[in-house]
């Protein structure tokens, strides 16, 4: 939530926040706004509600100076309305700082009414002026920007990064962070600050880290960092894996589509240099060590949302391949049940963007009752990966719109290779049989190519279904999480009523809601499924057929069984069963986006949703 940028270098301030703000739009927002010191040393803002549009607009009517400093950020309301007024940057002593937040200050009614004792106005209802007018005073004090920012955060509780900027200290962004997401990008001459890398991409790869609990100075030519305390630190540096034009959408009609295209390759990355001969090598796991995964007695996967779903299909293959048993819980619920953990047990984080801070405050929970802990993640120098034992990044691309599709994929990939791994490690597969799962792997992104050339069919069927108020689907084994995403894909993108079910839960209630013309869809299983579960879904389509629900299934190539029974039926490749999620997710991603686009929505910016939950 909430899009960060900062900059300081030559006179392009303007250009850089605004573009960076732009590829940060995914993020989720209502409001935008900048700040620029220009070269004069005067300080100017400028806030809009609404889409960033509006902000360029305004900005191209009224300009304001390109300086050499700048802040920009798009706000998601917390406190506060989306209104102009209480769009950031807010500003503190008497208008000369500007500063920028994301995040939620936990105790800003105690410090406001310390402001209001003192005789502070406040222009808005934000607790982001709080910080702004206490950053502020404290500047008055010590004359020194990365000083006041110092005496502030140690006052704050709660999650946050915070940015700001002085007129008397041209050339100069100073940041902090909490709990709340902030990256350094290092430029020639300038450097940058954004909630992610794609703040800053089209100028430089080059990025470091700033850990919780930081304070970060940027100049033109140097980037110092420190604790709240004002110790030095130590920062890592790393290379950005992919360019600017990555985030865009390259002539595709929206970026959902370009991810959904995109599937095969996000499976195939993820897979690049971790399978070898029939085997899989995954050193990210080293800092945990061959021993310690030998020994581990019980894994649990934490994660919101899609990745939850992708963590349910990844369980599946962990428990056959490696015989260890697997718990999936969603992490806003793990940490308050208090869970039995230990140091026998293994914690998988699941985080597309590795800064959503239920799953964040889950893997700090974990670590502190002593489990190792992996994440699971698409986003480098996230604070996910930063705050667990090991992390296995994958290598889907920027995912730009909101609703999630190809990292979907890419982290089912990347959790079948663990499950490999450790079947490796605790002897529990022969090196035959993981060399037969690992060419069914690797087969999967051809596969996936052949199953987006349907699209044109499911497009079809989505303009013809533009009007349908509710659609349920049907799953059993690894079918089941196919059914809860198709759902949540149609609530997230549709704004209809969806429900995912097991197939076998039909005749203990769901029935209940099969009414003539109810659209079901139906993940039928392989009929060369060894556990004959193909039967007992075709008995669930007579079932449903039978009440006058119209039935559309997606079958493998050669099922006949399903034919007299399915008014459609999407094909996909020939797989064995715990791969078929794979090629029959797709279908699901590619009808929601259709679905919206056929009811004249948004596919890409689905309304009150963000694309990372950086708040509780």
């Amino acid at each position: 939530m909430c899009g960060i940028v900062g900059y300081v270098g030559d006179a392009k301030s303007i250009e850089v926040l605004m573009g960076g703000l732009r590829r940060l739009e995914y993020r989720g927002y209502d409001s935008a706004g900048v700040a620029v010191i220009d070269a004069d040393g005067t300080l100017g803002t400028r806030k809009r509600a609404g889409k960033l549009q509006v902000l360029a607009d305004d900005l191209e009517e009224s300009p304001l100076p390109n300086g050499t400093t700048g802040i920009g950020h798009t706000r998601w309301a917390t406190h506060g309305g989306p209104t102009d007024g209480n769009a950031h940057p807010h500003l503190g002593d008497d208008g000369k700082l500007a500063l920028i937040h994301n995040g939620i200050i936990e105790n800003f009614a105690e410090l406001k009414a310390e402001l209001l004792a003192e005789g502070a106005e406040f222009s808005s209802e934000t607790d982001t002026e709080v910080a702004a007018l206490l950053v502020g005073r404290e500047y008055r004090a010590t004359n020194d920007l990365t000083a006041a920012f110092r005496n502030v955060v140690k006052r704050l509780e709660g999650a946050f990064t915070l940015l700001a900027v002085h007129r008397d200290q041209p050339g100069v962004v100073v940041g902090a962070r909490r709990n709340s997401p902030l990256v350094i990008g290092l430029g020639d001459g300038e450097n940058f600050l954004g909630s992610d890398v794609a703040a800053f991409v089209e100028f430089t790869r080059r990025a470091m880290e700033i850990g919780q609990d930081q304070i970060v100075t940027i100049r033109p030519d140097s980037v110092d960092v420190t604790d709240f305390d004002g110790a030095a630190v130590e920062t890592r540096e790393f290379e950005v894996a992919w360019d600017a034009s990555a985030a865009e959408k390259g002539g595709w009609s929206s970026f959902m589509a370009k991810e959904i295209s995109e599937e095969p390759d996000a499976i195939a990355n993820t897979l690049l240099g971790r399978v070898h001969d029939g085997t899989v090598s995954l050193s990210e796991l080293d800092p945990l060590g061959a021993d310690t995964l030998a020994g581990i007695e019980r894994i649990i996967v934490i994660a919101c949302g899609t990745a939850a779903y992708a963590g349910m299909l990844g369980a599946y293959a962990i428990e056959k391949w490696a015989r260890v048993p697997v718990d999936v819980q969603l992490s806003h619920e793990f940490r308050y049940r208090e869970p039995v953990i230990g140091d026998r047990t293994l914690v998988v984080s699941i985080s597309q963007s590795g800064e959503t801070m239920d799953t964040l405050m889950a893997v700090k929970y974990a670590r502190e009752a002593g489990a190792r802990t992996l994440s699971i993640c698409n986003t480098q120098g996230a604070t996910i990966p930063r705050e667990s034992d090991a992390v296995l990044y994958t290598h889907a691309g920027p995912e730009v719109a909101v609703a999630s599709t190809k990292a979907f994929v890419a982290q089912v990939t990347a959790l079948y290779l663990l499950g490999l791994q450790l079947a490796s490690i605790r002897g529990s597969l022969s090196p035959e049989l993981i060399a037969e799962q690992v060419a069914e792997l690797a087969a999967v992104p051809a596969k996936l190519s052949e199953v987006l050339q349907s699209g044109e069919t499911i497009s079809q069927l989505a303009r013809w279904m533009a009007d349908t108020r509710s659609v349920l689907f049907l799953g059993r084994h690894v079918g089941y999480p196919v059914a809860l995403e198709g759902a949540l894909k149609l609530k997230e993108l549709a704004y209809i009523h969806a429900e995912g079910f097991a197939a076998g839960e039909l005749k203990h209630g769901p029935i209940a809601l099969i009414e003539p013309g109810q659209i079901v869809f139906v993940v039928v299983p392989s009929p060369r499924d060894p556990l004959s579960l193909h039967p007992k879904v075709v008995s669930n389509i007579q079932e449903i057929r039978a009440r006058g629900a119209r039935v559309i299934a997606i079958a493998e190539e050669g099922d006949a069984a399903v034919l007299p029974y399915a008014d459609e039926v999407i094909r996909i490749p020939l797989a064995a069963p715990l791969f078929e999620p794979l090629l029959s997710v797709v279908p699901l991603h590619i009808f929601g986006m259709e679905l919206a686009a056929a009811k004249g929505l948004d596919v890409d910016q689905p309304r009150n949703l963000a694309k990372s939950v950086t708040v509780e």
